[in-house]
């Protein structure tokens, strides 16, 4: 979603872009979203219930009580005329359906992912790869962890040559704002790209 309007104070014209924020259960995206916005962040979690462990799968994140079951909203201005709508996707199979909704006019995603759990983020990979939809992989880095850099990530994902990987933090508000600021300058890059390729 790419919008314009008009700021009544000082009559200049803004630019909002909408953003994805997708990745596996438990990764962080609500975590992330409430961090970077500006604003009181929409949440729709509910608990987690005992008919819902027989799908959805909690290793690694026992401590989890709660889960996104349609998506988390925030909004956050990286510049003067520049703010991004950020969608967090729900994670687990069952809701996927809702991506297509959520995707609908997104300039681009961040995909976060946990290296203890990595193949939790490789649906949302496939998902954003397969549609075109630029997206970068934000490593989230939890507490006791073994860390990882981007390269070996980047070839354990099996990602695209270029597509960005950065660490982050999704606690820090300004660590997911640089994983944000790098999101719109790659697809920027792609976009600018790609209209170059159509008229060339």
């Amino acid at each position: 979603m790419v919008s314009e309007h008009t700021d009544t104070v000082g009559d200049t014209s803004a630019l909002a872009l909408k953003i994805l924020v997708a990745g596996g259960f438990g990764v962080g995206k609500t975590t992330l979203v409430g961090a970077v916005s500006e604003i009181r962040p929409l949440r729709t979690e509910e608990l987690l219930s005992e008919a819902g462990q027989l799908v959805d799968c909690t290793d690694g994140v026992d401590q989890k009580v709660t889960t996104t079951v349609a998506m988390d909203f925030g909004r956050i201005t990286i510049r003067s005329g520049l703010s991004l709508y950020l969608f967090g996707t729900p994670g687990q199979d069952r809701f996927w359906f809702l991506w297509d909704e959520l995707a609908q006019g997104a300039l681009g995603a961040v995909v976060l992912a946990d290296t203890r759990r990595l193949e939790g983020c490789f649906p949302a990979v496939d998902y954003f790869e397969h549609r075109r939809i630029p997206f970068v992989v934000a490593v989230n880095c939890f507490t006791g962890a073994r860390s990882y850099g981007a390269h070996d990530v980047s070839r354990a994902l099996d990602l695209d040559r270029g597509t960005p990987v950065v660490l982050c933090d999704a606690r820090d508000r300004d660590s997911g704002k640089e994983v944000l600021i790098r999101l719109v300058e790659y697809a920027g890059r792609m976009h600018t790209a790609r209209l170059l390729d159509s008229v060339g």
